[in-house]
């Protein structure tokens, strides 16, 4: 990709900065804006560029996605979608019918993601006897909606851990294998008992793994997504990620997140952190678990689970053990990035937060809270006090809203999915999806946090309706906001003169448009440095 001379006009441009809001034209030279504002001004600064005209159409910077999985999004992508699937007999169907309209060999894995027993009635996991009557022999592993319990028959068991063995086992640390009445392994399992199955279980290939990042590269621009932050990378995918980027083969900034401390933190821990020549790949933070997800009743909780008593959830690590590893990655000049949902795991990563701030010579470095989905009351206004973010996902409100409330019961539910509670504690906001746990789709994510509705516009007047945001503030926390979460404020986040050239024209205006059309908008062009890497054809930009 090239970048040259480019001057937009007849444009509503919203530069999210301290400026005045909207411009109508913008200029870009050498990959960064040089001017915005009116046309007078923007030609005056590119005389000789090529001019588009947006036709009226809104810009907004490049969306920002805080908390995504780059290649297992892409591998998601390619496998059978069961994001739809109302039942265990119709995510059974989905695979038949995958299996029919592909080649696979007898003894294949089939693999399956997207699966959400709270949707279902009754709202229990399943059993492995039905894919078992389907699929007697091949091997069937199936990834829940979150990515935190697995779904395995008879014979993806067999071929892995061992039926019998996983019989007389005991739960793992930070895990849980699920039984039936009579204690034996229906075939879902939980958290840390997913290795069972996953570390024995082939890795895709070289090329189905560069197949996959292929298609979350295309997916990422058709929505108007110019940057991620990929939440827990290795070595492996890193080096994928750079030879792209040497081949210009890559259109995205990836801000990458080490996964936890293993051979890659110690690579990097003894380098330093890394920033492409490109701008295209940072790594500059390490991503920790404190627990698990909610829906699974892996989420660590303060008090019992409302819908079962006596469970509340595990903490993957113990207090201490956790400190070390914030410890760790701070004095390796690292940004700490924690997963917490659970009330309970929020208050274990503030404290490590606040105790190794108290015991070093630096503050922590912007540190994060990815999800922050049930934070106390009395804990909110630390995050402002520590300078730490909360890395939020919109649509897990409206996805959740339906069974939440039953796992943390009326007065709990309160404090969970509080995204306005949060910022006016003081918590800077950064959004993300955290796909492929939702779909990539930052306007969706814009109405869930303006509306608190799903798709359907339910509930009427939106969940918990007082935790909505204003447009201008749901905007922000999808572009300036992750921005500053990866100290690249002064890079990118807003159209700003100085600035890489990363942003999104839009069907419609976000900003102005009735709440139940949120949803229509569409991303008819995506740039990147001044380069579109997807456009409608209407868009009427042909570089």
């Amino acid at each position: 990709m090239t970048s040259s001379e480019l001057l937009i006009t007849n444009a509503t441009v919203y530069p999210v900065d301290s400026g005045p809001s909207p411009a109508t034209a913008l200029a870009i030279r050498d990959g960064r804006f040089v001017a915005v504002g009116s046309p007078s001004e923007a030609s005056a600064a590119v005389p000789a560029a090529r001019c588009v005209d947006a036709g009226g159409r809104p810009i907004v910077p490049g969306f920002i996605d805080a908390h995504a999985h780059l290649q297992e999004l892409g591998l998601a992508l390619r496998r059978v979608d069961l994001t739809k699937s109302s039942s265990p007999d119709a995510v059974v169907e989905r695979l038949q019918t995958y299996v029919a309209e592909h080649e696979l060999s007898a003894h294949a894995w089939l693999r399956g993601h997207g699966w959400d027993q709270t949707g279902w009635s009754p709202p229990r996991f399943p059993h492995r006897r039905a894919l078992d009557a389907a699929f007697p022999e091949r091997p069937v592993w199936l990834t829940r909606t979150d990515v935190h319990a697995g779904w395995a028959n008879t014979a993806a068991l067999e071929a892995t851990v061992g039926l019998d063995r996983l019989h007389e086992m005991s739960d793992p640390d930070g895990g849980h294998i699920h039984r039936d009445e009579t204690g034996t392994p229906t075939g879902v399992l939980i958290d840390a008992a997913m290795a069972l199955v996953t570390d024995p279980l082939p890795s895709p290939s070289d090329v189905e793994q560069g197949r996959a990042l292929s298609t979350a590269l295309r997916h990422t621009a058709q929505h108007g997504v110019t940057s991620l932050h990929d939440a827990g990378v290795g070595l492996a995918t890193l080096r994928r990620v750079q030879a792209l980027i040497e081949d210009d083969q890559f259109p995205l900034r990836l801000y990458a997140m080490i996964n936890g401390r293993g051979e890659t933190f110690k690579h990097f821990c003894e380098r330093g952190p890394f920033h492409h020549s490109s701008g295209r790949l940072d790594v500059e933070s390490v991503k920790f678990f404190a627990d698990g997800a909610l829906g699974s009743r892996g989420a660590a909780l303060l008090e019992d689970y409302a819908d079962a008593p006596g469970n509340r959830g595990f903490l993957l690590h113990k207090d201490d053990a956790f400190r070390e590893n914030v410890r760790a990655a701070h004095e390796c000049g690292f940004q700490v990035n924690t997963h917490a949902i659970g009330d309970r795991a929020n208050r274990q990563v503030l404290n490590a937060y606040e105790e190794v701030t108290l015991q070093s010579a630096h503050p922590l470095r912007r540190p994060r809270i990815e999800h922050a989905q049930i934070v106390a009351p009395e804990d909110r206004p630390r995050f402002g006090r520590l300078g730490a973010i909360a890395s939020v996902q919109p649509a897990f409100a409206p996805s959740d809203q339906d069974w939440a409330p039953a796992r943390l019961g009326p007065d709990r539910i309160e404090d969970a999915y509080a995204w306005r509670s949060l910022s006016d504690a003081g918590a800077a906001l950064a959004f993300g999806s955290d796909a492929p746990v939702e779909p990539l789709d930052p306007i969706r994510a814009f109405h869930a946090a303006v509306t608190r509705q799903d798709a359907n516009g339910a509930p009427s007047g939106g969940w918990h309706p007082s935790e909505g945001l204003a447009r201008s503030t749901a905007l922000r926390a999808h572009t300036q906001g992750p921005a500053y979460a990866a100290f690249q404020e002064d890079e990118v986040g807003s159209i700003s003169v100085g600035k890489r050239a990363d942003f999104v024209v839009l069907s419609q205006d976000l900003m102005t448009v009735p709440a139940d059309r949120l949803l229509d908008t569409e991303v008819v062009a995506t740039y990147l440095g001044g380069t579109p890497v997807h456009r409608q054809t209407n868009w009427p930009d042909a570089q």
